[in-house]
């Protein structure tokens, strides 16, 4: 066993550690789902920082960048742009909405606008994206393992489920929120002192140009290869309306906390941003024949650098994903929870009762993810399942029911239907290759939008009195 994989293990089980002895305090299901709503600016900074910077944004982004180039700095840019919105204009407002009605989750807020339907039919949904998202952070930690020790993918899988679904469980957001913080210190200190050096010891940024493939668009920053400001569409959209992220602000002590916290993450997620896609950049001096351009962060981290150095760097990355795990978790559980067994099984169910499922939830969607994991073939590809199908399902009835009024049931399961048929037919006629216009997110959401506005003026129009001639 090499020193890099007993350090990862040992920073593994003092999150652990750390997740059960906070989650001793946790004793009612108002602690576990919305942490009491006592989250300040920096906890909430915090959780929600971590819960935005995943496999997909390091891992994966890194391995865009070793494809595509600087175009690959949309992925998680995109995720920015999407945090922006949720600080300054969707959390507060859906805050004030939730602490005066005791909502807990993305369904009660959809079933106090919508209706019990409408509430089922998203949970539904969002438990069939879910798991193939938690599948994305398990995979990437996977492969850090499997790279750096040469531990079985299907090893490497169980102990990423193992950690999180652990210290998740014992207390839900108050949990996570403070283990998030500790491991967004990690994050912060691994990546700023890696990033730089990585560069300098690979030779700097002539080397990269150098070692560039010979592409027109490769050093292009807004489209390169399958990268670029398109995935504003698939991305931006669920980090307004993530339901993890949402729940999230729920927690936040006042409107005030949310701007400050969830804008400085905003913030942060742009500078970030460059960081993975430099690192597959930088593996291209190294090995510019990946089989698995997803160990492009594992090579530069591994090569080129002091032991510690490496080893720092990849517990930001372990860091990275777990916190997204959480956040995943974090919606599988309550939705499970609230949103189906409160809400449709047991409507008489008592707190401690909902606390006990919201938990056993949490091993089961752990388990799933775990299952779904040892499948799907890449980070990439398990998370633009969920991202899609959140997008188009859940970003046009989420903001127009903030700001609208009139519209319901209808609207709202119209455009969900609408949206989700939009981007699977896309999808299966494969027409994004001819024209980034033509992707199926982007697409899917304008169908939502189109099925929501034709709807809402039909019932309109049919409620309309008629004149007398």
């Amino acid at each position: 066993m090499n020193l890099t994989l007993v350090l990862l293990l040992a920073y593994a089980a003092g999150l652990i550690g750390l997740g059960v002895w906070i989650g001793r305090r946790v004793e009612s299901s108002g602690g576990f789902f919305v942490a009491n709503r006592r989250l300040g600016p920096v906890l909430l900074f915090s959780t929600v920082l971590a819960a935005n910077i995943g496999g997909t944004s390091t891992v994966g982004a890194a391995g865009l960048g070793y494809l595509d180039g600087l175009s690959a700095w949309w992925w998680v840019g995109s995720a920015a742009v999407g945090t922006t919105v949720l600080a300054l204009w969707i959390g507060p407002r859906i805050w004030r909405i939730a602490t005066s009605n005791g909502l807990y989750t993305m369904g009660d807020y959809l079933e106090h606008r919508y209706g019990g339907s409408v509430r089922a039919t998203i949970t539904v949904f969002l438990w069939i994206g879910m798991p193939a998202l938690l599948a994305a952070q398990f995979i990437a930690m996977a492969k850090i393992l499997s790279f750096v020790a040469g531990t079985p993918h299907w090893a490497g899988v169980l102990i990423g489920g193992i950690v999180v679904t652990a210290y998740f469980t014992a207390g839900g957001l108050l949990t996570s929120a403070w283990v998030n913080l500790v491991q967004l210190l990690v994050l912060t200190v691994g990546f700023a002192i890696a990033v730089p050096w990585a560069l300098i010891a690979a030779g700097g940024w002539s080397a990269l140009v150098a070692a560039a493939p010979q592409t027109t668009d490769y050093m292009n920053f807004w489209r390169g290869g399958s990268s670029g400001w398109i995935y504003l569409a698939l991305v931006a959209p669920n980090f307004i309306v993530s339901p993890g992220l949402i729940q999230k602000v729920y927690g936040a002590v006042d409107e005030r906390a949310i701007r400050i916290g969830v804008g400085a993450a905003a913030m942060a997620l742009l500078i970030f941003a460059i960081g993975p896609p430099l690192f597959g950049m930088i593996a291209r001096v190294y090995d510019p024949n990946l089989v698995d351009n997803e160990h492009a962060l594992m090579v530069v981290l591994t090569t080129g650098l002091p032991t510690m150095v490496g080893a720092l760097g990849l517990a930001a990355v372990v860091s990275a994903e777990i916190s997204s795990a959480d956040a995943i978790l974090f919606m599988l559980s309550t939705s499970l929870s609230k949103d189906l067994y409160k809400r449709f099984v047991r409507l008489d169910a008592s707190d401690a009762q909902v606390l006990k499922m919201a938990r056993w939830a949490a091993v089961g969607g752990g388990g799933l993810g775990v299952l779904l994991a040892l499948v799907l073939p890449s980070v990439i590809t398990a998370i633009s399942i969920f991202y899609a199908l959140m997008a188009v399902c859940l970003f046009v009835p989420v903001v127009a029911g903030l700001y609208t009024r009139l519209p319901g049931v209808p609207e709202a399961l119209a455009a969900s239907g609408v949206g989700a048929i939009t981007l699977i037919s896309i999808r299966l006629a494969d027409l994004s290759g001819s024209s980034p216009w033509l992707d199926p997110t982007l697409l899917g959401i304008g169908a939502s939008a189109v099925a929501f506005v034709v709807v809402a003026a039909w019932r309109s129009s049919k409620a309309a009195p008629v004149e007398p001639s």
